[in-house]
């Protein structure tokens, strides 16, 4: 029995070290990856539907997390100081360059490791029907003949909401007033008249154009259409050259290891491809539109570039 004994001390002692001797990304993940999520409506129902589909691929649980507020800058802050071990990811989009910036954030994208894209959102330039503009010359042609002031509801100041709006109301020509709106009241005040239009997502107003109080007369992006919205590109509308969409995806911190990151990768490719995905995409206005990691950070970067530019255009640079 003592022989057994003495036998089994080095063996297993042997079975520790190698156990040991294997890298914490071989297996992962052995625990629940959390996703925060930096804004509610759309973004967060997109997320939630993604995190549980990721859940199923990785055989871990991906719980996600609501961290709101600050333009994104408390979620991005939160995951920006985690472990760059793949378990604290960050649901995320161009505004880690709005954010940045327009003064809230001191690092850029860069502090973060693109994971994958999981598709786009289009924002869409809507008026109330009652007022009786069917296009956008329609509208400009109305406020010039006012002399008034048209007052825009944007998500709030220096979102991607109001820079992108600044940027179609400059190709315009026209002077309007931004006003800051947040805790989902755009619409709202839109359908109030208190506002004389807004850009917004397709999940916010595409039951009211179904019941005919709301008109969209645009989309932001060149080439992405939306299913269940008839209306021009803004660039062929009159915003001559304008071309913006929000991408979203997942980034972990800067250092994380690339197997951990080929894992997360796969999982949202294998969740974006699943029947549930797609079918919530579609009631929600929101373009699949999967791209791996290197790709997904070209987009990153080439992004960043135009809307520091744009920013800085607009007279919004704030950057720390």
């Amino acid at each position: 029995m003592r022989t057994i004994e003495r036998w089994r001390a080095p063996v297993f002692a042997s079975v520790l070290l190698l156990a040991a001797a294997v890298p914490a990304h071989a297996q992962f993940p052995s625990k629940p990856v959390e996703m925060t999520i930096l804004f509610g409506g759309s973004a967060q129902t997109v997320g939630q539907v993604l995190a549980n589909q990721m859940s199923k691929k990785l055989g871990s649980p991906v719980v996600a997390v609501a961290r709101k507020g600050g333009g994104g800058a408390i979620g991005y802050n939160y995951v920006h100081n985690t472990a760059p071990d793949g378990y604290n990811i960050v649901w995320n989009s161009n505004s880690i360059s709005t954010t940045h910036y327009s003064g809230h954030l001191p690092y850029d994208y860069k502090a973060f490791t693109p994971i994958a894209r999981v598709g786009v959102e289009l924002p869409v330039f809507v008026v109330r029907t009652e007022s009786g503009w069917k296009t956008l010359k329609d509208m400009v042609d109305a406020a010039k003949k006012s002399g008034k002031k048209l007052n825009i509801m944007v998500g709030g100041l220096g979102s991607f909401t109001h820079i992108a709006s600044a940027a179609l109301f400059n190709r315009l020509g026209l002077d309007v007033t931004f006003v800051p709106g947040g805790r989902g009241r755009e619409v709202a005040e839109l359908l109030a008249g208190r506002v004389d239009g807004a850009l917004r997502w397709p999940s916010e107003i595409m039951s009211h154009v179904k019941a005919g109080t709301l008109d969209v007369l645009c989309v932001t992006s060149k080439t992405v259409s939306v299913e269940g919205i008839k209306a021009p590109t803004c660039d062929k509308a009159g915003a001559t050259g304008l071309d913006l969409s929000m991408w979203r995806g997942l980034a972990a911190p800067a250092g994380t290891q690339p197997e951990v990151i080929a894992k997360l990768q796969q999982a949202a490719k294998d969740a974006v491809a699943s029947p549930e995905f797609k079918d919530a995409a579609q009631k929600l206005g929101f373009v699949p539109a999967f791209l791996p990691a290197q790709q997904f950070g070209e987009v990153i970067a080439t992004d960043d570039k135009e809307i520091g530019a744009l920013v800085k255009q607009i007279g919004l640079n704030k950057k720390k």
